[in-house]
């Protein structure tokens, strides 16, 4: 099998699989346990905690050891964990074996990543803007599946035993990854016939534009979100903040790639899920502490100022890899 269309198989199947047993199923699962709802938010939040520690070591891990095994070894905190939660009859090892699994993402994700932009450098930005579709994906599905097996079958142990299965079909999925640490020609590894449509265009265009027209979307809309005056209003403008996030996240993934060594491509991958896992946690935390002080309006606004600023940040200090080598194109066709 084509190993751009297996690691996407296998990272649909894993965001499945996990986001079905953390959304709607855990907080329900932590509080039929008996946990406070304080210490429900601290489970749910421990896998993210596991991402922050350990999604940079387990990048640069996969540039000495190989992308595949630490796949493998991701995939394996997938499949095994889920079986364990119908063993769980108090809070805390619940907050343990939580922490475990969010081995899972901390691992395999920023990995998953690095082998996607390894493949190639022509259609990195596509083949990312893929990756972070499928696993969006299968992170929606995960929460409408979770929710619809618990409430029709009554039962916490069947379902995880469910999220445990696809979990393993997940790692058999990885199993017949390739090796791609060694170099493989472009045409063997993936065929860019479509890709979602940022990573396109940033191959294309170059990073910078497309980051800097999402970033812009997300700063237009969010002083929207709060003063939506009705349903229809709220969904646009919750699309349109989506379709920002959505352009952001691939792209700047890209760019990450395109800014790494080959050889620090992993750790580079690895920092950047890291970043993203910090913002996970601290930005509930932070949005918590300015809408106590300033209301919500205001909150809303001063996220959108800090867009901005963030904005015109990306533009002035990061260079795009993609817009020099499509000038020096330019200059070498009107000087042959």
């Amino acid at each position: 099998m084509n190993p751009f269309i297996t690691v996407i198989l296998a990272t649909l199947l894993a965001r499945l699989s996990y986001q079905m047993a953390r959304s709607p199923v855990l907080p329900t699962f932590a509080a039929d346990l008996g946990a406070a709802p304080e210490f429900i938010g601290v489970i749910v939040a421990a896998s993210t905690v596991t991402g922050i520690f350990f999604k940079l070591p387990s990048g640069a891990l996969s540039d000495v050891l190989g992308r595949k095994r630490m796949m493998v070894l991701g995939a394996v905190f997938f499949a095994v964990p889920p079986f364990l939660y119908p063993l769980v009859q108090e809070p805390w090892p619940l907050l343990a074996l939580r922490f475990f699994h969010g081995f899972a993402t901390a691992i395999f994700s920023p990995v998953a990543s690095a082998y996607v932009a390894s493949l190639a450098e022509t259609g990195r930005g596509a083949r990312l803007g893929w990756l972070a579709s499928t696993s969006d994906f299968g992170a929606t599905a995960g929460s409408f599946a979770g929710g619809f097996v618990l409430y029709f079958t009554a039962s916490y142990s069947l379902t995880f035993l469910l999220v445990g299965a696809i979990g393993v079909l997940s790692l058999l999925a990885v199993f017949l990854l390739p090796d791609v640490d060694r170099p493989t020609s472009e045409a063997k590894t993936f065929s860019t016939r479509a890709a979602p449509i940022s990573g396109t265009v940033s191959d294309w265009w170059g990073r910078i534009p497309v980051i800097v027209i999402g970033l812009l979307f997300c700063a237009t809309t969010l002083p929207l979100i709060f003063r939506s005056e009705s349903l229809t209003a709220f969904v646009l403008v919750a699309s349109l903040l989506g379709l920002g996030v959505g352009a952001v996240t691939p792209v700047t993934n890209a760019l990450t790639a395109d800014l790494a060594s080959a050889r620090g491509l992993g750790a580079a991958m690895g920092v950047f899920g890291t970043i993203l896992d910090i913002g996970e946690a601290a930005g509930p935390m932070i949005a918590g502490f300015l809408i106590g002080r300033l209301g919500y309006a205001a909150t809303f606004d001063v996220l959108a100022g800090v867009t901005v600023l963030v904005t015109f940040g990306v533009m002035a200090l990061v260079r795009d890899p993609k817009a020099a080598v499509r000038r020096a194109s330019a200059r070498d066709r009107r000087n042959p």
